[in-house]
């Protein structure tokens, strides 16, 4: 196989499988491509963005309105909001039907519908006192509401773009990595001078002003095929598809203990002595990181190879937790903000490259459904994950160890099943993959 940097070489690597010929190929570039970029730069600020900064508010339910509940209790409230497509745990699980939505639909129902469902969700999380309120209106309603926007964002962008695709991504994941560096500043300023409601209401108002313009901007390039309903695209591939089943149960395991840092550094870095006003900061750290680990990644993705890319970076996030995360000493505020920031440049290739090597993989009628399926089946380990670390806080007597020993080690595995996806599509030799 030619292993020219240009990318139209790629086609002899990876083959998706066949799909209905459209009009024209992918403009990779002009106003109408930029411009779904744009929109869905927006979708990711307000929904993946938020998602990044929860961690705030589990150490904000910890210290006041759910004090009385553990640790592993309160995480499910975060882990739950983490389930939809990018929400990630009910975010990831709706995926499927959304997915489903899209290739019938296209993306206009899904932003409507996801826009009024986060807005609402967040607003009704700002009048909420106890577990049950707070699980409803934070962890579901507006999951799901979150869950949709990220499918409508991600699942047309690649029909606009074709040797630019890992960098155009790149681009809209950024979106959730500055929503992931404002968003705690605010949250950290308003909670102690405003207050928990109006720090939510401020979060949804905000989100309000970005996705009406991504309701008028997001379009697929081609329209949707009518067609009826049908679940075999979404569980086909995994039955049929050997480098479709590895790349997705590598993204399943790197998933169990990616988010985990997301959600613990500020109640870990509190735990060895740093400020709860300097913890808070750490998320925003992390995510101001992340955004150079989204694009320049997607950039050499489109040039060197996107699995080549994501598995150099998801082995390089297990190394940064269980080499520099796990062993950094207490007390030592340098430690955790070097982790911090390179481990925000690291993971921030997984949420980019992500839809990138899914759709590398799947016919244009049925990204959505595929798209869908992979985070669904991802929805079990973000769903688990954080209970699971909380637990083991809980089993170290309130030592964070093994949550990072397992932090790390689940991302190591998803790493090594995304190399066995990159091996079946290329070889073992050095390929554009």
């Amino acid at each position: 196989m030619s292993t020219n940097s240009d990318p139209e070489s790629e086609k002899s690597t990876i083959q998706p499988p066949s799909s209905p010929p459209t009009s024209s190929p992918p403009p990779d570039g002009g106003f109408k491509a930029w411009i779904v970029v744009a929109g869905a730069w927006c979708c990711l600020f307000c929904s993946f963005g938020y998602v990044n900064c929860i961690g705030l508010f589990e150490a904000q339910y910890q210290r006041d309105q759910l004090r009385e509940y553990s640790h592993s209790t309160v995480a499910w409230i975060t882990s739950l909001e983490k389930t939809d497509d990018p929400q990630v745990g009910i975010m990831y699980f709706s995926m499927a039907g959304n997915g489903i939505v899209y290739d019938r639909w296209g993306p206009v129902p899904l932003l409507v519908v996801g826009t009024f469902l986060h807005v609402f969700g967040l607003m009704m999380a700002s009048l909420s006192t106890q577990y049950y309120q707070i699980l409803l209106s934070q962890s579901i309603c507006s999951a799901l509401g979150a869950s949709a926007l990220f499918t409508a964002a991600t699942s047309p962008v690649g029909s606009w773009f074709l040797k630019r695709r890992a960098l155009a991504f790149g681009i809209v994941a950024s979106g959730s990595s500055l929503g992931g560096v404002i968003l705690p500043v605010i949250v950290t300023r308003m909670l102690p001078n405003a207050g928990f409601p109006w720090a939510m209401r401020t979060c949804a108002f905000l989100f309000l002003v970005l996705l009406i313009p991504a309701c008028f901007t997001v379009r697929a390039r081609t329209p949707p095929a009518p067609r009826g309903f049908a679940l075999g695209p979404l569980y086909r591939p995994f039955l049929h598809e050997t480098a479709f089943r590895l790349n997705a149960l590598g993204l399943l395991f790197f998933s169990w203990g990616m988010f985990v840092p997301f959600n613990f550094l500020p109640l870990e870095a509190e735990h060895r002595g740093m400020r709860p006003e300097l913890a808070n900061y750490m998320i925003s750290v992390l995510n101001a990181a992340s955004i150079f680990g989204r694009i320049v990644p997607g950039y050499l993705g489109d040039r060197v190879g996107r699995f080549n890319v994501m598995v150099v970076t998801t082995l390089m996030s297990a190394v940064f937790v269980l080499a520099l995360w796990l062993p950094s000493p207490q007390g030592s505020n340098a430690a955790t903000v070097a982790f911090a920031i390179v481990f925000g440049v690291s993971s921030g290739t997984f949420v980019g490259m992500t839809p990138a090597l899914v759709q590398t993989l799947s016919p244009v009628d049925e990204i959505g459904a595929r798209m869908g399926a992979t985070f669904a089946l991802m929805s079990g380990a973000v769903l688990t994950g954080n209970p699971i670390a909380g637990a083991l806080v809980q089993r170290d007597g309130g030592g964070y160890a093994y949550l990072k020993v397992f932090c790390g080690c689940a991302m190591a595995v998803g790493s090594g099943l995304l190399f066995a996806a990159r091996i079946k599509l290329g070889g073992w030799g050095w390929k554009r993959v």
